[in-house]
């Protein structure tokens, strides 16, 4: 067996009594834990203040005399202020770094009987984040008898080895990352490990967050429920605010960001605290971090860094202590190339950098955010409103196929999902709202794109189901040709404009006419 090593405090009250025998029926909890059969100590590192010198001594002679195999190991350790918070744990910490552990070659047990509730709450939180390595070991009297060995009890906090704990840990996690999904049971794995380590680092940090995505994607939802599951938590006690900095422009940004004071420019009536400030004790959301200025940057970052920051017109610095999430759709690495985004800000804010994938990369969970939708119409409207079954499923059908682009992403399903929950007569989304709402969104798409294409005219719905987003492209390229061309020699000319100079013979209308009876198109068809 390894050498046993336990580490405690002289307990000034608990360890003391009057010298002759009748010591020997009390119950001293450091003396104590030397007496159990079960339990060798082979070194007791005992940590006391100066003035209790003498009461060391007077313990090291008893374990002497119960416990020659344990060798006695005092230290002095004097606080100022033994119910100091800050002076207790810094001396500790600075004792636990000194020390010599070798975890390899001894076991260690922590002794948190002994010592104020402030001793024993530092020596709790310094073994559970390893800086002591070993197990917590509690000691108690015996009820009812005169006992003075008492009881032992070592606690192991590796949760995991617990089954019972470990569960509800578990439970505990899935219940804060389902938080984050706001309930959403989303099937798309990526997805799912991306918020499962969100939901860690919400919880354990607070350094900045970088939301990166398409507009639509859901940063903003995210940025909120990551404020709420850390209020929930209590670690932060101030709002959440948002801004979308796209919105602030020109000499306003600064104003807007930083506040004012009254007569700093033409229109500043009064003082105005600005949004960093009424963050303070909470979480900023900057949305488009990306269009602010490069002024404003350099001044987040500072307050970023200081929790510092001069309001506009003052010649006094202010303070706000608050995280920040920010949001953008744009790649800030190559706007830190183009000089449009401080490197500074950027390597700032990269620490915690999460790509929120759009909608269309996330088809299988079009379903389950169906159902979301129509919960929060029900709760906005005061409405429930559910799918027939064969509307559903055409609707599904439509949503989770190529066809369907999403360039609003969840913006343009939670839009779909309001236009069918209001025109839904009797409450219940029929086939025929189903389809009109297809083909409403097929208009819109088509619109937003200047008309991108009309395969949907040309080939039937399964034949263009089956198309790769690749293929659909080269096609709508393809009829979008032939349709400005005179003929389909000129068209199959400019089409094949590259090829066509490395052949020795060019039959580029016999090439076209081969590629449109791929998809059973003809020339005909599209000329006419």
């Amino acid at each position: 067996m390894r050498p046993l090593v336990v580490l405690g405090f002289l307990g000034s009250t608990l360890d003391a009594s009057k010298f002759g025998p009748s010591r020997w029926g009390k119950w001293r909890p450091t003396v104590g834990l030397t007496m159990h059969e079960d339990l060798r100590v082979d070194r007791l590192v005992l940590l006391h203040g100066s003035q209790h010198g003498r009461l060391a001594d007077y313990v090291a002679a008893d374990i002497a005399s119960v416990s020659p195999e344990t060798r006695m190991e005092p230290h002095v350790l004097d606080f100022a202020d033994p119910w100091d918070f800050e002076e207790v744990y810094g001396k500790l910490l600075d004792f636990a770094r000194a020390y010599p552990f070798d975890p390899e070659a001894e076991d260690y047990l922590v002794h948190i009987t002994t010592g104020t509730h402030v001793a024993q709450i530092c020596l709790f939180l310094l073994t559970e984040a390893h800086y002591l390595p070993g197990r917590l070991l509690q000691t108690q009297p015996k009820r009812g008898t005169a006992d003075a060995a008492g009881t032992w009890t070592a606690i192991d906090l590796d949760l995991s080895r617990y089954d019972s704990i470990a569960t509800r840990f578990a439970a505990a996690s899935a219940e804060s990352t389902s938080f984050l999904k706001s309930g959403i049971d989303t099937g798309n794995a990526a997805f799912n490990r991306m918020i499962d380590e969100i939901e860690q680092v919400a919880i354990r940090s607070r350094a900045p967050v970088l939301l990166m995505g398409p507009t639509g994607a859901g940063k903003s939802q995210l940025a909120r429920r990551i404020y709420e599951l850390k209020r929930l938590k209590h670690q932060v006690r101030g709002p959440f605010v948002e801004v979308n900095c796209a919105t602030l422009k020109g000499d306003g940004a600064m104003s807007a960001l930083f506040g004012h004071r009254k007569g700093a420019f033409t229109g500043a009536v009064a003082d105005r605290p600005g949004l960093l400030r009424s963050a303070d004790g909470g979480m900023l959301f900057l949305d488009e971090i990306g269009e602010l200025g490069l002024d404003e940057q350099a001044m987040i970052l500072r307050a970023i860094e200081d929790k510092r920051f001069l309001p506009v017109g003052s010649d006094k610095e202010v303070g706000s202590d608050f995280q920040l999430i920010a949001g953008t759709n744009r790649d800030l690495g190559a706007c830190v190339a183009q000089g449009t985004f401080r490197d500074d800000l950027y390597a700032r804010l990269n620490l915690w950098t999460y790509a929120l994938p759009g909608l269309a990369d996330r088809r299988e969970d079009i379903a389950p955010n169906l159902d979301y939708e129509l919960e929060r119409f029900a709760e906005r409207e005061g409405t429930r409103v559910t799918f027939n079954k064969e509307a559903r499923e055409r609707y599904l059908a439509f949503a989770t196929g190529v066809q369907a682009r999403w360039p609003g992403n969840f913006r343009d399903l939670a839009a779909s999902v309001t236009r069918m929950a209001t025109f839904a007569p009797k409450g219940r989304i029929d086939l025929d709202c189903a389809e009109a709402e297809i083909a409403r969104l097929r208009r819109l798409w088509g619109a937003a794109d200047g008309g991108a294409d009309d395969l949907e005219a040309l080939l039937p719905g399964e034949a263009l189901a089956e198309l790769d987003p690749f293929d659909r492209v080269q096609l709508a390229h393809v009829v979008a040709t032939c349709r400005r061309s005179r003929s389909l020699s000129e068209a199959g000319r400019t089409l094949f404009a590259a090829s066509r100079a490395r052949r020795g013979s060019t039959n580029d209308a016999d090439r076209l006419r081969k590629y449109l009876a791929r998809f059973d198109l003809s020339w005909a068809q599209l000329a006419g």
